[in-house]
């Protein structure tokens, strides 16, 4: 579970539709949703800037949310969906998803990339990151707020697969329920450094050609004076 405690205070929303989501905009209100649990879904309304500012904590998007509404009901959920605009720093809508302390969810957690790589150190090797985060499958209060990736014994050309991580008790990966033991992050040579090292040898070879040829006529040209026979012999 999460270390941090978020408690988010909503309001009932009466009015649907895009010009009243417009209007809430204008009013620095941030419209959303509240469904699952077996329960109607409930149309509210936040605050855009309590909102934003608890998104810049990376725990937010994988705890388990108190929502306050109305000031009297509380209820807990899990970010479900997220709207941004498209390049403004403005959220466009929310979605909650009702959480059972008797029923698994699933959501993404974000991965932590931990220690020092040898091979990038001392062997010139690039990590490469090929996921960000990890969908997990677990009861609400074994939500983890984050997945470590050890990558202190990663070789050159080598990689980690999901089903080497460390997982918590009560937590699955739901690629590895599907059978998909994907990679996590690998470590290789960077493919441009691999190009110059074949260029300049290549380019090493054709320079010792180029002299060998080179060295051949100039051999040629200096014993052949001495075969010819002087010209003073030739005019007797």
């Amino acid at each position: 579970m999460s270390s941090q405690h978020f408690v988010i205070n909503a309001q009932t929303r009466e009015t649907s539709g895009r010009s009243a989501s417009r209007c809430l905009r204008r009013q620095e209100k941030l419209p959303g949703i509240i469904y699952g649990a077996k329960k109607d879904p409930q149309t509210l309304t936040f605050d855009h800037n309590e909102i934003l500012h608890a998104l810049e904590h990376e725990a937010f998007y994988s705890s388990i949310i108190e929502i306050k509404i109305d000031g009297n009901n509380t209820q807990k959920a899990v970010i479900k969906d997220l709207q941004r605009h498209a390049y403004k720093p403005k959220l466009m809508h929310i979605d909650f998803l009702r959480v059972d302390e008797n029923t698994e969810i699933h959501i993404h957690v974000p991965l932590h990339y931990v220690g020092t790589c040898t091979a990038v150190e001392e062997e010139g090797g690039v990590i490469n990151h090929l996921m960000n985060e990890v969908e997990v499958v677990c009861l609400p209060k074994d939500l983890p707020e984050y997945i470590e990736v050890d990558i202190s014994n990663l070789k050159l050309d080598e990689t980690i697969h999901l089903s080497q991580l460390k997982i918590p008790a009560g937590v699955q990966l739901a690629e590895l329920i599907h059978g998909n033991d994907a990679g996590v992050a690998n470590v290789h040579i960077p493919r441009a450094s691999k190009e110059d090292e074949a260029a300049d040898a290549a380019e090493a070879a054709a320079a010792t050609e180029a002299g060998e040829a080179a060295a051949a006529p100039a051999e040629g040209a200096a014993k052949a004076p001495t075969d010819a026979k002087p010209a003073a012999e030739e005019k007797k």
